[in-house]
């Protein structure tokens, strides 16, 4: 792949970006490279590579890598190729610090981003002036110490920093932890005052499915479309959103989000937010502990199965949907909640993206408190019945949840399907606290099960409320789960559909 190929202009570089991933390379970067394209941001991305290993990958292609979206669009197969041109190089944190601290004098710099995993925003007490300091906020806070002394607390020289970790609130937790550094190294009130006023943290929510290096097959396949060889190649889903707090500086400053409706900049994005943990994340924990009882074992094959397909939009659509909070601002109504759950449906039916289910029940209790707690709830208050299918999602996932014996890697379950044993890890905290509380359980005994699950619902350390209060919840939840442990899941989830 060589640059010239793609008449790509050389411009100057206004991004910088820590972190080398996927993501970042199929959603802002994409964003940026589609805008230049049409001539409205016109800015390269200098990429820094924050943990040990090389860049010659980049190199290699001149910086050019490819990609490739496939899936499910309003129903419809969707393939679109793009060749991005809009980095301009990438420099490892490790060798070429200095390098990289020399760009803080950039007079056309204005935007950072980042994604260095949930793990990198974490922080470190340690110095800035290190070479280079060991965690991202003591990197990124060296940067802009690097620029204040350079611009003397410009406010032309001022930045937008927009974290995209996986983290509520992620930009003003990373405004604590480069303050908190800042007041470490003693880097003094005009450089804490340059931060405060003219450097703006960004809460972000990134949204786009884009798994890791492409399987050989698919690899095959794109290079027969492109005609080329890409180490970089990457493919996402066509669902795209990158929602941002900020303000019309901000709105200024990101011109690339003119042509990218993807990009949405509004001054509060909970209701993307929210949005997005009950109706994907909260599906996904409601229904992936039966879908997986039944023996499908990835989110297409869930949506090609005729009975789990109805269960996850009937839920999702008919119960999740109706408790999701509107926004105040435009697009924030019931419409954009219903067609969001459309689009997850789309997005849960890509068959060219292997979303394994048994990844999705990692740490699964927690996951259904944080997800599905409030949205129960929620329904109750709107509704003042039970949510049958909330009901048959949690009573799967307490039968998930029943651990057969102890090995050295953890706890083990065991479920019958299709006439064979399935065996599969239970990578929970709270594995055993369920092996405790099922070894009391008589499966025979609808007494035995509706003990069992007033205990658990009940149980505060858990949920953090106590869902025994809802009037009939228990009661469903232990006739399903009785219903399970003597007929079978599929058999059970067939009668509530009916």
């Amino acid at each position: 792949m060589n640059r010239s190929t793609y008449n790509a202009n050389t411009y100057p570089e206004r991004v910088l970006q820590f972190g080398t991933g996927v993501l970042l390379r199929a959603l802002p970067d994409f964003y940026i490279d589609k805008a230049n394209k049409q001539g409205i941001f016109e800015g390269s991305i200098a990429i820094v590579k924050s943990t040990d290993g090389k860049t010659d990958g980049f190199a290699a292609q001149d910086n050019l890598y490819t990609v490739a979206v496939r899936g499910i669009q309003q129903g419809q197969s969707v393939e679109e190729i793009t060749t991005v041109t809009a980095v301009s190089r990438v420099l490892s944190a490790q060798s070429e610090w200095k390098d990289i601290l020399q760009i803080a004098k950039s007079p056309t710099l204005q935007v950072i981003i980042s994604n260095t995993t949930e793990v990198g925003l974490t922080y470190v007490e340690e110095s800035i002036f290190q070479n280079p300091p060991k965690s991202f906020p003591a990197k990124l806070t060296a940067f802009l110490y690097e620029r204040f002394k350079d611009v003397g607390g410009s406010r032309n020289r001022g930045l937008v920093v927009i974290p995209t970790e996986l983290v509520t609130d992620n930009g003003l937790k990373l405004r604590e932890m480069v303050e908190k550094l800042a007041r470490y190294n003693e880097l003094g009130k005009l450089f804490s005052k340059w931060l405060k006023f003219h450097v703006r943290f960004c809460n972000s929510l990134v949204d786009r499915i884009v798994p890791g290096k492409p399987d050989a097959e698919t690899r095959q396949y794109l290079s027969e479309q492109t005609g080329y060889e890409d180490d970089l190649l990457t493919v996402a889903e066509p669902y795209n959103l990158w929602a941002i707090e900020g303000d019309e500086r901000v709105r200024e400053i990101l011109s690339f989000a003119q042509v990218n409706p993807g990009v949405i900049i509004d001054e509060d994005i909970t209701f993307y937010r929210e949005r997005k943990l009950r109706l994907l994340n909260g599906t996904h924990s409601f229904t992936t502990p039966i879908c997986y009882l039944m023996g499908n074992e990835t989110v297409s094959e869930n949506m090609q199965n005729a009975l789990t397909g109805q269960f996850i939009e009937r839920l999702m659509l008919d119960e999740i949907v109706p408790t999701v909070p509107q926004g105040m601002g435009e697009n924030m109504g019931p419409d954009a909640v219903l067609q969001f759950g459309k689009d997850v449906i789309d997005r849960f039916s890509n068959p060219y993206i292997e979303h394994l289910l048994l990844n999705i029940t990692l740490h699964q209790t927690a996951k259904m408190q944080a997800r599905n707690v409030a949205t129960i709830g929620r329904y109750y208050e709107k509704f003042n019945t039970v949510p049958k299918l909330m009901a048959t999602g949690f009573a799967g996932y307490l039968l998930f949840m029943k651990p057969t014996q102890k090995t050295d890697e953890g706890y083990v379950a065991e479920a019958t399907v299709n006439g064979g044993i399935l065996t599969y890890p239970l990578r929970d905290d709270k594995a055993a606290y369920f092996d405790e509380h099922w070894r009391n359980v008589e499966a025979d005994s609808a007494v035995s099960v509706r003990q069992f699950v007033d205990t658990v619902l009940s149980d505060k350390a858990l949920w953090e409320v106590d869902l025994t209060q809802w009037p009939g919840f228990a009661e469903a939840v232990s006739s399903l789960l009785h219903q399970m442990l003597a007929e079978g899941v599929e058999t059970t989830l067939a009668q509530q559909l009916k």
